[in-house]
């Protein structure tokens, strides 16, 4: 195929006749990239779970361990940066003088990605002018550990990985007063966030909890993906 005809495939594929298509562009590297509706993190279920599964109940072995627990949950990581904050105990709602032997240990295990919009098929001239609504979506376990175990962060950065552009946060409060044990979906939507955009730094949080074994809040299903279209102004 020729130049002419990878260009007019992408465009009749996408429906991108009022994007900006300059010649410049590789066009057959764009179609073979397919950079459209396709997940652009990569391992996004590190657990492998489906949110179309019930996530697993936690399993505690019947004898406690005698080594300490891990800090995080078993899983491949493979394309994650992966860290773990430990918090102090809480003690707000212990009375005074009674005798407390053991406490949970929370901690917030963070996992990260960086996605190179350019390097996944997308050019300058559309993330510039066009801005293409960028699809944030994720799914957590309502593990019931806390209030508080979940927390999402994601920036829109420029050229140089560090100049946000444009970001968004989720940090919901769980309701425990109903047991209940089910994936929550999370989902953002950036769009008109201005040009220059380059990079997509996607970061969760997830509250786990060890007192002799960990206890984790699983998730599944995290995605980036860009869509070829863009909010009416």
């Amino acid at each position: 195929m020729s130049a002419a005809e990878w260009k007019k495939r992408c465009e009749t594929e996408w429906s991108l006749q009022d994007a900006p298509m300059p010649d410049s562009v590789d066009w057959k590297s764009v179609c073979e990239a397919r950079p459209f509706w396709r997940n652009l993190l990569k391992n996004p279920s590190p657990y492998g779970l489906s949110k179309d599964t019930p996530p697993p109940e936690p399993k505690l072995s019947e004898v406690p361990p005698n080594e300490p627990p891990p800090v995080e949950p078993d899983g491949d990581y493979t394309g994650w940066i992966t860290s773990t904050e430990v918090l102090p105990y809480e003690t707000s709602g212990i009375p005074a003088g009674a005798v407390v032997c053991e406490l949970p240990q929370y901690s917030w295990f963070s996992m990260e990605q960086v996605v190179d919009l350019k390097e996944e098929g997308l050019w300058e001239a559309l993330l510039d002018d066009f801005q293409p609504d960028i699809v944030i979506q994720d799914w957590y376990e309502e593990s019931q550990l806390h209030k508080f175990i979940y927390q999402l962060h994601v920036k829109l950065l420029g050229a140089d990985k560090s100049t946000v552009i444009s970001e968004q946060t989720v940090n919901p409060t769980e309701d425990l007063s109903i047991y209940s044990h089910t994936w929550k979906e999370v989902s953002l939507v950036f769009s008109g966030y201005g040009p220059g955009v380059r990079y997509v730094h996607f970061q969760h949080k997830l509250k786990n909890s060890s007192m002799r074994e960990l206890i984790p809040t699983l998730f599944t299903g995290s995605s980036v993906t860009v869509r070829p279209t863009k909010a009416s102004c």
